[in-house]
């Protein structure tokens, strides 16, 4: 879609109307947000109200950042009489009612990802690619929850003809709800794994509910599905009984409908060979590691349930960058020379440290002082099998090459003291303890792998690496 010159979103009339509200001054806006640092100029900036927080404490700033007006439910302090306001009952119920006007209005075709992991690395790369095609909206970063979803749906444009959105769960019942806001023709389920399982029952549980998006899908609507997992069968059976028209899959299975026939793998790429719905299809993608490669099957897949130029789409891969906190990288020069960050510091799970770890294994080292540095914090929410899956970690990484390891949390505690002494690099109770224990330990030369859940706030180790950042002032010629 044109960032540059976004097309109106909603007018205040519209708002008003959708919302039950009362707008005191006329307005057009080419965006929303819910976050006030986020805002950029045009947007309607939506008060919500939190645990810790009110959002109508921030409509001032909202508005000094650019925002053309703000939804609320009472007028706040400090705030001018020339500021276009939209006053409702509930802020959350006004966002939730935007969300499901834009959906109702736009001839989109849309699909809804969701799975264990890569929802979002996928989402981005099915956007980019069906944009090669024709406009599309992508929603943004992990946008998946109670408050993502219906953000993302206010901020689908009219103009868009493919919408590409992600749901996610961390609790049973929370999938439904979501999908039947979105109503999908088009639903993804990237791959299974035991993540907050500390929720679940099984990984049958977790299924069941990762399928519960295909009790929203168009009559008719596609069932993408990972031939691989071994509850392939129970979720194909699920979508069918609840009027999946078709089902298409990718995987390395040799039934799979969107088959993986081979794969270089380099430090920052890979080149795949794969057979598309009968189509033999070579292509690339940008992005590192196994993981990247099984999720570019499913894009294709998607590509193919809308009927469009595949190999058009594939190109697109091609030119992906990684999503910040989920594998992005940067070089830092520090004095004697420069050290690589590799920032997978969003989130974490069991199947994804492995697949972070094969991807730093795969790293080439500048030099030969260069090291291998894991910097783990705790996977969360994996109740009763979390001790076995963090010390379970150690075998991948022995397998990596990794020279230190450093580690933070509570459970991460378990993986430190059963690694070889020479791999200890520092152990600390939180992320803000260890930084600088890390920052003490950098040398030029290291590539350094940042990761661990949400909640264990790695985020602070990469932005206290980051600031390490010393960049090179070129000498002044000699008169």
């Amino acid at each position: 879609m044109n960032k540059d010159n976004p097309p109106v979103l909603w007018t205040s009339e519209e708002a008003a109307t959708t919302t039950g509200g009362v707008a005191t001054l006329p307005f057009k806006a080419t965006g929303i947000s819910i976050n006030s640092q986020m805002c950029r100029p045009g947007d309607i900036f939506v008060a919500l109200k939190g645990r810790n927080s009110d959002g109508h404490d921030y409509v001032q700033s909202a508005i000094q950042s650019g925002a053309v007006a703000a939804i609320v439910s009472q007028r706040p302090k400090w705030v001018m009489d020339n500021v276009p306001l939209l006053q409702v009952d509930d802020t959350l119920a006004a966002l939730s009612k935007l969300g499901h006007a834009a959906r109702a209005r736009s001839n989109a075709r849309i699909i809804a990802i969701t799975g264990s992991v890569g929802k979002t690395g996928t989402k981005f790369a099915l956007g980019a690619a069906l944009e090669l095609i024709a406009p599309t909206y992508w929603s943004a970063r992990s946008f998946n929850n109670h408050l993502g979803v219906p953000l993302s749906l206010a901020r689908l444009p009219r103009e868009a003809e493919f919408g590409v959105f992600e749901i996610g769960t961390n609790h049973p019942g929370e999938i439904g709800p979501l999908a039947a806001q979105i109503k999908p023709h088009v639903a993804v389920i990237t791959t299974l794994e035991p993540v907050h399982i500390e929720n679940f029952t099984s990984l049958e549980a977790i299924a069941d509910e990762k399928c519960e998006v295909f009790k929203a899908l168009a009559p008719g609507g596609c069932a993408i599905l990972n031939r691989d997992s071994p509850l392939f069968d129970r979720m194909s059976e699920t979508a069918m009984r609840n009027g999946a028209g078709r089902i298409i899959s990718f995987g390395e299975h040799g039934k799979a409908d969107c088959r993986l026939l081979g794969c270089s793998l380099a430090p920052d790429s890979s080149e795949i060979t794969a057979d598309i719905m009968g189509q033999i299809l070579h292509y690339k993608i940008s992005l590192p590691g196994k993981h990247w490669v099984l999720n570019s099957l499913a894009v294709m897949a998607t590509a193919s349930a809308l009927d469009v130029d595949v190999p058009r789409a594939a190109e697109a891969l091609a030119a992906l960058t990684p999503v910040e906190g989920r594998g992005s990288r940067r070089h830092i020069t520090i004095p004697g020379g420069t050290f690589t960050l590799i920032d997978e510091s969003w989130n974490a799970s069991p199947v994804a440290m492995k697949a972070a770890l094969k991807v730093l294994a795969g790293m080439r080292l500048p030099n030969p002082e260069g090291r291998r540095i894991a910097v783990l914090g705790d996977m969360l929410e994996l109740g009763q099998y979390a001790h076995d899956m963090h010390i379970g970690l150690e075998g991948p990484i022995l397998e990596a090459g990794v020279d230190l390891v450093f580690t933070c949390g509570p459970r991460m505690s378990a993986l430190f003291a059963s690694l070889p002494e020479n791999l200890r690099g520092g152990h600390a109770t939180d992320s803000d303890h260890l930084t600088p224990i890390i920052l003490s330990a950098v040398r030029p030369g290291d590539t350094i792998l940042v990761k661990g859940s949400l909640g264990s706030r790695m985020s602070r180790v990469v932005e206290a690496l980051t600031a390490l950042h010393q960049p090179q002032v070129p000498e002044s010629p000699k008169g």
